[in-house]
């Protein structure tokens, strides 16, 4: 799974990155550095509309039709190989799919009753795109509309998996524009842009316990120990 990134990487960077992404409103102004995303917070999230839009989402996905907004704290993830079936994704697979840039994520390895938390990253430090889902849900008392997402997760590659056998599906920039692809796309392109990312490219360190608190938004949690 994925629990915790980090976003540190400007808007401007990432509009860069895509051909034509517009920066929402606000979105300049509300920025800063992010080096313990945990799950129901803000994160920075390119959706595809007809004009693909860099806005902020929250971590966990709500259901255009959930009853509650509670429900997204248990859909931070979502399995690349079931995603196409669940109630919960199925749409959002077909329509809705974004991209969360990223600089780096945590996983932990289990040793006994303890846990060692280790930082992934690219090897060249460069940013990185999750493939997501999102959803539009509107909040029946307050009539608040809330944008949610998802991190698609596929199964670890050889450098991943001896920490866990799951990570984020993490997408070749070749692939931006079918992910990001406004009109439907076939199952199979989809398919092949959530497969395991190749292990040579990444890095993996092991960082300290701070990670474990998320008031510990610093980038003394991602140096290594």
């Amino acid at each position: 799974m994925c629990g915790r990134f980090i976003q540190i990487t400007d808007p401007e960077k990432i509009k860069a990155r895509i051909p034509g992404l517009e920066i929402g409103e606000g979105v300049r102004e509300k920025f800063r550095q992010r080096f313990n995303i945990a799950p129901t917070q803000d994160i920075l999230t390119a959706l595809n509309f007809p004009v693909p839009r860099l806005t902020y989402t929250r971590w966990g996905l709500i259901p255009f039709w959930a009853a509650d907004r509670a429900v997204g704290s248990r859909m931070i993830n979502a399995r690349a190989e079931t995603a196409a079936s669940k109630p919960s994704f199925r749409e959002p697979l077909k329509k809705r799919r974004c991209l969360i840039f990223s600089d780096g994520f945590f996983e932990w390895k289990r040793e006994g009753t303890s846990k060692r938390p280790y930082f992934i990253r690219m090897r060249d430090g460069e940013p990185f795109a999750f493939a997501g889902l999102w959803d539009s849900w509107k909040d029946r008392q307050t009539g608040e509309t809330v944008l949610s997402s998802t991190i698609i997760t596929t199964a670890a590659n050889r450098r991943l998996a001896d920490v866990h056998d799951r990570m984020p599906a993490i997408l070749e920039p070749g692939m931006y524009g079918v992910w990001l692809n406004s009109l439907p796309e076939p199952a199979d392109n989809l398919a092949r842009c959530i497969r395991p990312y190749p292990h040579d490219d990444l890095e993996m360190v092991e960082v300290s316990g701070l990670v474990n608190s998320p008031g510990n938004d610093f980038p003394e949690v991602i140096r290594p120990v």
